[in-house]
């Protein structure tokens, strides 16, 4: 023998014995002990399972060949061309047709029916090996011969699935043989894996046997199988169950968020309808600015988490659909419904919020525009009532000449005149203040009782007007008798003392005149005195009797009288105690004339002057205050075109994010189902031909029509089962998603309850409970975890404390549960 076939005998011989043990026998050469054909019909037996013919047991030669016959029909039954392979030559004891012949049932047995993704055995075998390995550094599987000469891939795939066996960290690539024999040692004292290969000649050939390392390589992949299995079944509980929390996270979003949502429409809601005003239009403004923001800022995230909170809703139906589990029912009070209801009514409130806070703020407009003209109106009627009540009860006319009091007279005339004039304002102001009132002004009191002050000056200065009119009225009556006897007095007194040269009345007695007329008549009363002096004498008891009427007068009446005689300056004392003095005084009391007629006609010209000012000022001045409080500002109304605006945009994005919510649904539905676009597109263009109305929506009919175009024959029976699929709720249509779940249904294959339960069942080691260890051992830790604590405890008669109920539980990930 070669070296490569001396490699594949000890190989070849190693593994025959691992399996022919089992049945309390073994080979000690392999082209000797298979010659009678026994223990090659007792090793296809064992490695299959199944009874073969049965064996001839003479020592003839005719009898082996027999046997051998028998072991290589076996071996053709299982579909395993046998090329120039023949009885003879095996009993004949040819060593390269025997190893050739256990190679086949190598191949056929031990290799053949592993296959990782459909690929062909060794492929497949290979492929295990890769993944197995790949965690590890320093090993690169990449065939069955080289890749295994350090032998760190053995210990990979000892460690990987029994890592307490080998302390890999500890392994060096350059030390091959303590790898490899501390591998073929451990494969075989715990891995029941018998030594085929050894180290020496492994690391001594350039390129090990690929057959041997084939045959090794197969027993650890059958070493394994029970771990592979186990795997493949947690990698399938791992899907299904990663599709449950998966959805069930998806489940409690959308109840976070519909919550949330719900919560800010409540807080939301009664602030908008809260109509109670403000009392200023700074604070309804900021009540406006608040709703600004309101529309600006704080409702657009809510209208996306909204539209959001829809598209989760309809993926995540999608999804549920996909996996095959029941649709998701939301919480009581959180269905998309009841959030499209919050909504509106959100909306709703919104919208009369709107409109009240416009009206208040037009009314509070009108309300500070009515204020602002009382206060301006009141504010102008104040400044002109200032000083009046102390003016009308200044006692000026108890020492005023008549002259004064005429001139008092008349400017208080000219006052009532003013005084009517300012009554239409004092109305005015009353009448704003009323409707003030009826407005319910915020600061009515205050307006009110500046209102009763000036209605009570008002009244007040009416009746000091009324008082002071009289006063003037009966003094001016007294000084003008007074004044009446004053002159005749000075008449009769001047030609008493006419004779008396300086005329000693004129000089002695103040006088106080206001009048050009007065002064002209107090000259020509001195010039009568002088011409008159002689009958002086004669005269002046009868001067003196009419001083005493004044006297009595003033007595009687209370008059206060300012200054002497205005007349003359002559007085009854003077009159008897100068008789000899007035010629001497005569040229004083001349030039006192003169300077006295200078100064009248002065003051009538500055009389004269301020009336025809004051007669241009007064009415001017009116007109513009008047013409100023009438001044208003127009209100700005440009909010509801943006409302309209604001609210069309919302929609178009609502719109467009429904409209990718659908496209990605359906993505969803065809990555998830293993249908191509290319189904996909057949399925829309199937639908869209039978949509006749174009609505997204087909009836029944229609839908039935549909079907039978694309293959189906449709009974009675057979519809009604469909329809029952596609339209659960008898609404008698079927959407476009009904239609697209319903077609990949029929055309994609799913994980099942009784699937997902086997696989349970493997983890379980064919048990019908699991334990909470198995299932930490063979799942990741958080789905591990989940399972633990929603599986029910395990009540068959055959479980242990602690056992959970795996059936159960798998039922319930595709049915109705809490899950």
């Amino acid at each position: 023998l070669g070296a490569s076939q001396l490699h594949e005998f000890l190989t070849f011989t190693a593994w025959c014995n691992s399996h022919l043990r089992k049945a309390g026998t073994q080979i000690e050469n392999i082209e000797e002990d298979f010659r009678d054909g026994l223990k090659l019909m007792l090793l296809l037996e064992v490695i299959s399972g199944e009874r073969l013919a049965k064996p001839e047991r003479g020592k003839m030669r005719v009898h082996k060949i027999s046997n051998v016959n028998k072991a290589l029909d076996f071996i053709a039954s299982k579909g395993v061309k046998l090329v120039s392979i023949g009885a003879e030559e095996i009993v004949d004891g040819n060593a390269k047709m025997t190893l050739g012949m256990i190679w086949t049932i190598i191949l056929r047995f031990a290799i053949q029916d592993i296959s990782v993704e459909e690929t062909s055995a060794k492929e497949g075998l290979l492929l295990w090996c890769q993944r197995k390995t790949a965690p590890y550094k320093n090993v690169n599987i990449q065939n069955f011969h080289i890749s295994w000469k350090d032998g760190l891939g053995f210990c990979a795939l000892i460690h990987r699935h029994r890592p307490e066996l080998i302390d890999y960290g500890k392994l060096r690539k350059d030390d091959p043989m303590t790898n490899l024999n501390t591998a073929f040692d451990v494969a075989e004292k715990y891995l029941d894996i018998p030594k085929m290969l050894d180290a020496e000649d492994i690391v001594g050939t350039a390129r090990p046997d690929e057959k041997a390392i084939m045959t090794y390589v197969s027993s650890f992949y059958h070493a394994f199988s029970g771990a592979q299995k186990a795997e493949t079944a947690a990698n399938r509980i791992c899907k299904v169950l990663a599709v449950n929390q998966e959805n069930e996270q998806l489940m409690e979003d959308y109840e976070k968020l519909a919550s949330d949502l719900l919560e800010w429409i409540r807080r939301t809601i009664p602030w908008l309808e809260n109509r109670m005003p403000e009392n200023t239009m700074q604070a309804m403004q900021q009540k406006l600015e608040d709703f600004r923001d309101y529309r600006r800022l704080h409702k657009p995230p809510k209208v996306q988490e909204k539209c959001q909170l829809e598209i989760n809703f309809n993926t995540l139906q999608t999804k549920l659909r996909l996996s095959n589990r029941p649709a998701f029912m939301p919480s009581e009070g959180k269905m998309v419904s009841d959030i499209n209801n919050a909504w509106g009514n959100l909306e709703g409130a919104e919208k009369g919020y709107e409109e009240w806070l416009l009206n208040e703020i037009r009314r509070l407009e009108r309300l500070d525009h009515l204020a602002e003209k009382f206060r301006q109106k009141a504010a102008i009627h104040e400044a002109w009532t200032e000083g009046k009540e102390d003016m009308l009860q200044k006692r000026d006319y108890e020492t005023a000449s008549l002259s004064e009091i005429k001139a008092l007279l008349k400017k208080h005339e000219a006052f009532e005149s003013d005084l009517a004039a300012h009554q239409d304002r004092v109305e005015q102001i009353a009448a704003i203040a009323q409707e003030l009132n009826e407005l319910d002004y915020y600061d009515s009191p205050s307006v009110n009782a500046r209102c009763q002050r000036i209605c009570d000056q008002w009244d007040a200065l009416g009746a000091l007007t009324q008082k002071r009119s009289e006063a003037l009225q009966r003094t001016e009556k007294l000084l003008e008798t007074i004044d009446q006897l004053y002159l005749e007095f000075a008449k009769r007194a001047a030609p008493f003392n006419n004779w008396m040269e300086g005329a000693m009345e004129d000089l002695q007695d103040t006088f106080i005149v206001h009048t050009i007329e007065e002064i002209q008549g107090l000259s020509a009363a001195h010039e009568q005195f002088k011409a008159t002096l002689p009958e002086a004498d004669k005269e002046r008891l009868a001067i003196l009797g009419i001083h005493n009427e004044i006297a009595k007068i003033v007595q009687t009446y209370h008059v206060n009288i300012a200054g002497t005689n205005p007349y003359t300056t002559i007085n009854p004392q003077e009159i008897n105690a100068k008789w000899d003095k007035v010629r001497q005084l005569v040229p004083q009391r001349d030039q006192a004339l003169i300077e006295e007629h200078a100064r009248q006609q002065n003051n009538e010209r500055l009389r004269r002057q301020f009336a025809n000012q004051a007669n241009v000022i007064g009415p001017w001045i009116q007109t513009k205050m008047e013409v100023s409080s009438t001044l208003t500002l127009p209100l700005p109304s440009s909010f509801s075109p943006l409302q309209h605006i604001r609210v069309g945009w919302e929609q178009l994005l609502t719109t467009i994010a429904r409209t990718i919510n659908e496209i990605e649904n359906q993505i969803l539905t065809r990555d998830a189902k293993g249908i191509s676009q290319e189904q996909l597109n057949e399925f829309r263009a199937s639908f869209n031909h039978f949509d006749r109305k174009r609505t997204g929506i087909m009836d029944p009919e229609d839908f039935k029509t549909c079907l039978i175009s694309m293959g189906y024959n449709l009974g009675e029976n057979e519809f009604s089962r469909i329809m029952s699929i596609v339209d659960p709720n008898r609404m008698g249509l079927v959407t476009f998603q009904a239609f697209i779940d319903f077609m990949s249904r029929e055309t994609a294959d799913t994980d099942t309850a009784d699937q997902v339960m086997a696989s349970f069942k493997v983890l379980a080691g064919d048990k019908n409970y699991i334990l909470a260890d198995e299932l930490r051992r063979e799942l990741p830790p958080d789905q591990a975890e989940y399972c633990i604590a929603r599986m029910a405890p395990y009540t068959g008669p055959d479980g242990v404390p602690g056992a959970l109920d795996y059936m159960s539980f798998s039922t319930a990930l595709y049915g109705e549960s809490d899950l």
